[in-house]
């Protein structure tokens, strides 16, 4: 009984704290005069209330957080913190489903950024900042920002830490505490996003558009606020401030804080996933432009590599802007763009899929395996650097990196089974798992996700959930072996 009402308190705990949100958006409303002022008071006094009422009457009680309730807390979490998000949308759009709007906020607290919503432009400034402020403050992770404040509660928060980052973990000079770590993580996350607001304010956007496609860049969830995304501005130097946000935002935010600490670029030389990443990203957007001035696409090799970068970067770092209709590119382009989307992004950052250290792992055992083929008596072990990788993260990964294929391979027969052409359903779940917001075709940069039927949408849904929980924290509810411990 004790395990459910630690759930209970702390599912309360996050709810009351989105409420809290809501009410900064009620209060933007309001001075704004924007019409959605009712919707979010609504929306408020419902989540505040449902909150309060199941954290405060569990608030004395003994708490204890184990390995099942953490994994536990972040299936719950993250699917159902969206209902809550859902209302003020609903309230102010009557005629959204449901489906639509679960969709959409799924979408912004997974930082996917895909949307079923048209005539962004004319949205009220309140709901264009409501989405992008559940994608920010989703961005570090739900669950690590709720690592920071329970220990307040005397509950630790590493079994926590663990349901939502499997895997493997770097050693780096953080503080010893994962409270201590999170809170670090979250004033570097914090000060970042204050850096590129100022940048894009500074390149030509205005206060309410800055903040707004800051939070997205930082939290690589590519919501916008106008319908042709970063196309509408057609600036180059917005261009550049957010491709160098988004990049940053790529990067273990451990090594953004350790750089930062000591005032020095090494930790980013020194950091192998962070150099893979970039040297393959770039190396790719140069790629990119070439196969695109061959192809006479654009008429000159720079304005190829502007729209190449621009683009690449966005779907390789899972954020999922656009300024062009990449849709319509050689079909080479899109396609790698969408391959990179599932190994680019470092583990630590905001963003999805793979993760670049698990890519590393597994292409220095296959390495490993063809040297122990050539050499069968011979003892090596591999290693990152100098550090040895123990088996039984190799292992993880191995069993991680299956569990990633077979489940967007399900995930496109399903979609392929309602009726979606193969390109489409293959982009969307590729797109969604990784959390990289559009696809191709049906749901190409050009269109949105409006078009999808309810299973089709619902389909997506559960593909934007599975990868941003990183698969391990919900599949593993379903094997009996793990509730028996």
């Amino acid at each position: 009984m004790n395990v459910i009402l630690t759930i209970i308190n702390i599912f309360g705990l996050v709810t009351v704290g989105f409420g809290g949100l809501m009410a900064t958006c009620w209060l933007t409303s309001a001075i704004a005069d924007d019409g959605a002022t009712n919707a979010f008071y609504q929306g408020f006094l419902i989540t505040a209330l449902v909150g309060a009422l199941m954290f405060i009457p569990t608030l004395r009680i003994p708490k204890k957080v184990t390995r099942q309730t953490g994994f536990l807390l972040v299936a719950i979490t993250w699917s159902i913190i969206p209902v809550f998000c859902t209302l003020p949308l609903m309230m102010y759009l009557p005629g959204l489903s449901f489906v639509d709007a679960y969709f959409e906020t799924v979408s912004g607290l997974t930082t996917t950024g895909a949307t079923v919503f048209s005539g962004i432009d004319q949205l009220p400034m309140s709901i264009n900042l409501w989405r992008h402020e559940i994608c920010w403050i989703a961005g570090m992770g739900i669950i690590i920002f709720a690592v920071a404040i329970l220990p307040i509660l005397g509950i630790g928060g590493m079994q926590l830490y663990i349901a939502e980052s499997p895997g493997t973990v770097k050693e780096s000079d953080l503080p010893p505490r994962i409270a201590q770590t999170a809170k670090a993580l979250w004033l570097v996350y914090a000060g970042i996003t204050f850096a590129c607001i100022i940048a894009l304010r500074l390149a030509g956007l205005g206060w309410f558009d800055a903040i707004c496609h800051a939070f997205s860049a930082m939290s690589l969830s590519g919501f916008s606020t106008h319908d042709s995304s970063v196309g509408f501005f057609n600036s180059l130097p917005i261009e550049m401030v957010l491709t160098t946000f988004q990049l940053l935002a790529a990067i273990n935010f451990a090594t953004h804080f350790v750089a930062l600490r000591k005032l020095s670029f090494n930790p980013y030389v020194d950091d192998r996933e962070a150099r893979a990443f970039l040297v393959l990203v770039l190396g790719s957007c140069l790629l990119a432009a070439s196969v695109l001035w061959h192809a006479g696409t654009y008429p000159d090799f720079f304005s190829a590599l502007r729209h190449a970068t621009f683009n690449l970067v966005s779907i390789a770092t899972d954020c999922g802007f656009a300024t062009q209709d990449f849709n319509q590119w050689p079909i080479f382009v899109p396609m790698w763009m969408l391959f990179l989307s599932c190994i680019s992004a470092s583990s630590g950052s905001t963003g999805g899929g793979i993760r670049m250290i698990r890519t590393i792992i597994l292409m220095k055992q296959a390495r490993l395996e063809l040297f122990k083929f050539i050499h069968p008596f011979a003892v090596r072990s591999m290693k990152i650097g100098d550090t040895v990788v123990n088996n039984k993260i190799v292992t993880s990964v191995t069993g991680f990196i299956f569990l990633y294929f077979i489940s967007i391979v399900i995930l496109v027969f399903m979609l392929l089974l309602s009726g979606m052409d193969f390109i489409s359903a293959f982009s969307a779940i590729i797109a969604c798992f990784n959390n990289a917001g559009p696809g191709l075709n049906q749901v190409g940069p050009a269109t949105n996700y409006a078009g999808l039927s309810d299973i089709q949408t619902g389909i997506c849904t559960f593909a934007m959930l599975l990868g941003r929980v990183q698969i391990f924290s919900i599949v593993i509810l379903f094997v009996p072996e793990f509730w028996k411990k």
